[in-house]
Order: C-alpha cells, then sequence, then structure tokens
C-alpha cells in the first residue's frame, strides 16, 4: 500500500543574524512560517530491507546527497531494525537554492511518512531529534505552523499557528538565480541581540487576542530579514523581483531565508492576480497560496 505525505516548504517573517559562534556557525533569530505549497512524498514498503528513491523529474544531483534519502537512512538506524525498507517516491514541486526550505522539508514529511509506514509510533519530539542531525530547518518543518526559533534554528518556540487576515494573499517567486548560503553569509552584518530581543518583546506584550491573530507579527513594519543586506548586491535579480512585487501592490514584501525567493502579502485576490501574471517572465518558480498548519 502506497501513503503520501506533504511537504509544507516554510517562509521567515522575520529574520536576523545575531553573532557568528567560535564553532563558525551563525546564531539566529527568525519567525518560521510554513505555507501551503511544496513537495509531495510518497513511499511503500519493501520487503528486502533497501532503501530507494525515484523522481518524478531528473534532478541534478545524486539520490545518496538527497535529504530524503538520508532522512530514510536516519530513522531506519534510529529504530535499530536494519531490515525496514521502502520504495520512496519524491513529486519535487520547489525550486533549489530558494530560500524556501524545500529539502529540508522533504526530509521532515519522510520522517513523518516512514514512521507511519514503518509502525514506529515515535512522537513529533523524537522525529525533530532525528531531524536536527539532517538540518538546521528540520526540526521544526517536522511539525510546521508558526514558531521562533533561535540558535541555528534548532531552538525552537511553537506559538499559535497564524492564518492571514480574511481575504489576503500570499504570493511567493523565485527569480532565475539562486543564492548559495555563503554568498547570504559573507558580509551579512551581525547584529547583536537587542532587534531579536525587542522583536520578541513587542509580541509578547501584545493581548492574547493580539497574539492569536498575529496582530505584530503581520504587522507591515515587523517584517526584516537580515540577509537581503549581504544578498542584494550581489543577486540584483532577487532585488529587482522585491521592488517589482511592491510596485505591484503588495503591502510587504521580504526575501526568505538565504533567498532567492521573495515572498509578497497582498490585501485582496485581484490585485495578487494581476501580480502573478506580471511577474511570470522574471520567475522560475510562482504561486498564491496561504499559511498552512496543521
Amino acid at each position: 500500500m502506497t501513503i503520501k505525505e506533504f511537504a509544507p516548504a516554510k517562509i521567515n517573517l522575520f529574520l536576523d543574524v545575531i553573532r557568528k559562534r567560535e564553532d563558525g556557525y551563525h546564531d539566529l533569530g527568525t519567525v518560521f512560517q510554513t505555507i501551503d505549497a511544496g513537495d509531495t512524498v510518497s513511499a511503500e514498503a519493501r520487503m528486502d530491507g533497501k532503501i530507494a528513491l525515484s523522481y518524478n523529474k531528473p534532478q541534478d544531483y545524486p539520490v545518496e546527497s538527497d535529504l530524503v534519502y538520508k532522512a530514510a537512512l536516519a530513522l531506519r538506524s534510529h529504530s535499530g531494525n536494519e531490515n525496514l525498507g521502502a520504495e520512496i517516491f519524491l513529486d519535487k514541486v520547489m525550486p533549489l537554492g530558494a530560500g524556501l526550505g524545500g529539502g529540508s522539508a522533504d526530509a521532515a514529511a519522510t520522517l513523518r511518512l516512514l514512521n507511519r509506514l514503518w509502525d514506529l509510533r515515535l512522537p513529533p519530539a523524537e522525529l525533530e531529534r532525528i531531524g536536527a542531525t539532517l538540518g538546521a530547518d528540520v526540526p521544526f518543518l517536522v511539525r510546521g505552523g508558526t514558531a521562533f526559533a533561535e540558535g541555528i534554528g534548532e531552538r525552537l518556540t511553537f506559538i499559535e499557528p497564524l492564518d492571514l487576515p480574511a481575504g489576503e494573499v500570499l504570493l511567493v517567486a523565485t527569480p532565475h538565480d539562486a543564492v548559495p548560503t555563503k554568498d547570504a553569509y559573507a558580509g551579512v552584518p551581525k547584529s547583536g541581540p537587542d532587534r531579536w530581543e525587542a522583536y520578541k518583546a513587542a509580541w509578547a506584550s501584545g493581548t492574547d487576542a493580539e497574539k492569536s491573530f498575529g496582530c505584530h507579527l503581520l504587522d507591515s513594519g515587523s517584517f526584516f530579514n537580515a540577509f537581503e543586506i549581504s544578498v542584494f548586491p550581489k543577486h540584483p535579480l532577487v532585488s529587482a523581483l522585491k521592488d517589482k512585487v511592491l510596485d505591484l501592490g503588495a503591502r510587504v514584501a521580504l526575501m526568505s531565508g538565504s533567498g532567492a525567493s521573495v515572498f509578497g502579502i497582498f490585501t485582496d485576490k485581484a490585485t495578487a492576480e494581476t501580480a502573478a501574471e506580471n511577474l511570470q517572465l522574471y520567475t522560475r518558480y510562482l504561486t498564491l497560496t496561504k499559511f498552512w498548519h496543521a
């Protein structure tokens, strides 16, 4: 029997680089939000103990380097049963090098999927710990929704999942460019903790109703991404795309993660659809969607 699992991608509503650590990694302060766009992972059990992975279209990297394959191996190793096998199929939609966490989302979905397929019955927290060995974004994407993340992204504080206000539409677009992570980190300013702590304090100061509706998090003035400072000079197509999204009527636009994708929030569907039509020539991926949570 084949079972499926949706792998929702993510955007960053806020992202600051706080400091560079002695181990070479960077401490971040960010707000993750899953969106209703992503890949789909499906699988059926194999009786020979082999894990195989195939795709809806050829990928330009070896299967062994795919986080889906690595997630399957990690979960099997954690189970202690090397006889577990799976035939996995990845319907890949999300672009690479896009700052949307597509590969991490696929890994998280694989952990959830094989946990069911192999009847392991591991709780989400245990899957998150396994996911942390695969990538910084994976633990969040095991659960999804809305979360504050610190450290390299592994220290999570989940909050009431956000929804966009009634009638608003999320546009996500990826230009004909990809941003290597090293480009984003090279030259990014290290802000220290003040901006991030002030951001958290502003959210915490709201009433319960305001926090439930994300009033502070979704206010147009609260969106920030420090990587725009380092990415835009080296990747003008990303900067130009953000400008176009704003010019086409978004109330807010921001680069997601380390790029190259940009998202915009529009107050009505008609304006968002017109913007999408105008952006098609400038993008390698484009969707109109909404926030996602389980």
